[in-house]
């Protein structure tokens, strides 16, 4: 369990919980850590003290950095290739770099990697599938990737690099844990310029879900603990227009909210959610209204 996600979870919860508050945005400052982390990590150290290229130096830094996160997988590294990394129980693997989440454009090129080395060499792939490993994902790609992938007969599954990477006695203890991202299923309806939403799935790989909590579920939502809209999305930060949440007092959620725009046009809906474990899951949807 993410116990970083499930504080700044909390933390949302309660600040949402003040009277009269005013919609704000959580910001990940994640990405900075971990270059702060990779850049004291991974030193390569070079024979005679020579001084090398920077770009010789940040290739060395970025392959061992590949071959650690390869490591904690359990999977060994390949050669030869760009997006390809490493092969576990036949299936290749790609690594995320810490700077950038994974956009639909890496997949395409894992993709188009992966069709040309099928059979061609050592390490080529022995099955049809591919893990990919990141720390931060694009907006939907669970979903459009996954379809892109199928359509090219690839078996692609999307693994979350935990923050437990980054500690040392978790890495020592072999307590880290990579796990599948979640998937949403979003119903959209529109009448004139009224939107409505309503949640009609939420599915979590089980290998991320302690049994006890399995057990405790009877209904999809009742993993859902928070989910917000932004209604007006511009491919950049998400901004909570519209929230609901379980609390002691209430924990029932509501599944369906609408909204009403003040102009006609196409607008671009990103939903999130925020299951039981603090972990998010989002979903974009387009919408034409008159």
């Amino acid at each position: 369990m993410n116990f970083a996600c499930l504080a700044i979870h909390t933390t949302r919860k309660r600040l949402l919980a003040i009277p009269d508050v005013r919609p704000f945005v959580v910001q990940n400052l994640g990405k900075y850590e971990r270059q702060v982390w990779a850049d004291q990590t991974f030193v390569p150290s070079w024979p005679g003290g020579e001084t090398p290229a920077e770009s010789t130096t940040k290739a060395q830094r970025h392959q061992e950095y590949t071959h650690f996160i390869l490591q904690l997988y359990h999977a060994t590294p390949v050669r030869g290739y760009t997006w390809l990394h490493g092969v576990r129980a036949g299936r290749m693997v790609h690594v995320g770099a810490v700077d950038a989440p994974v956009s639909v454009g890496d997949v395409t090129n894992i993709a188009a990697e992966f069709r040309k080395a099928i059979g061609t060499g050592q390490d080529a792939p022995q099955t049809n599938g591919v893990d990919v490993l990141g720390w931060d994902f694009a907006f939907e790609l669970n979903e459009v990737a996954k379809q892109q992938a199928a359509a090219a007969n690839i078996q692609m599954r999307f693994l979350r690099i935990p923050r437990d990477v980054m500690d040392k006695r978790a890495v020592e203890q072999g307590d880290v844990r990579f796990f599948e991202l979640a998937a949403l299923a979003v119903e959209v309806k529109t009448h004139g310029r009224e939107v409505a939403l309503r949640l009609t799935d939420f599915v979590i790989p089980p290998d991320d879900v302690p049994e006890e909590a399995r057990r405790a579920v009877k209904h999809w939502s009742q993993w859902i603990d928070y989910w917000a809209v932004d209604w007006d999305n511009r491919d950049d930060t998400f901004h909570n227009q519209w929230q609901t949440y379980r609390t002691r007092k209430n924990p029932k959620l509501e599944l369906e909210t609408t909204h009403t725009y003040g102009a006609p046009g196409e607008y671009r809906v990103v939903v999130k959610v925020i299951d039981l474990l603090g972990n998010d899951t989002t979903k974009t949807v387009r919408v034409q209204v008159k």
